[in-house]
């Protein structure tokens, strides 16, 4: 099993940023793709960036040249920074680990992103 927890959302100002951390602890393999998706009241989970474990990322298009997810290995731990936050960005962001080996897809409670004047 593989427990995920997020922290860092909180409620901004368009324009501004935030900094979103998922620590993972557990049984943890090697090989996994860690990442970040959002849900908005009424809509679909949506991937917002993906880490695979050899370093490569994957965003969402909306998100692209405002988001930048990186790790940290000997923290089990996953950021992603949120700068140029818009209102569209409103959702409660899911930590994600998924082992592309093995059995496995673990998701965290959500943390609450809140972009408002």
């Amino acid at each position: 099993q593989v427990y995920l927890v997020e922290s860092g959302g909180d409620f901004v100002q368009p324009g501004g940023s935030l900094r979103l951390s998922c620590v993972a602890s557990g049984r943890i393999l090697s090989t996994n793709v860690m990442g970040w998706y959002r849900q908005a009241p009424g809509k679909q989970r949506e991937l917002v960036a993906q880490l695979t474990s050899g370093g490569r990322t994957n965003y969402g298009d909306s998100v692209k040249g405002r988001f930048t997810i990186s790790g940290d290995n000997a923290k089990n731990t996953v950021y992603l920074q949120m700068n140029s936050l818009k209102p569209e960005d409103t959702a409660v962001y899911y930590c994600n680990l998924r082992n592309t080996i093995g059995p496995g897809d673990y998701w965290g409670q959500g943390t609450q992103v809140t972009v408002s004047s």
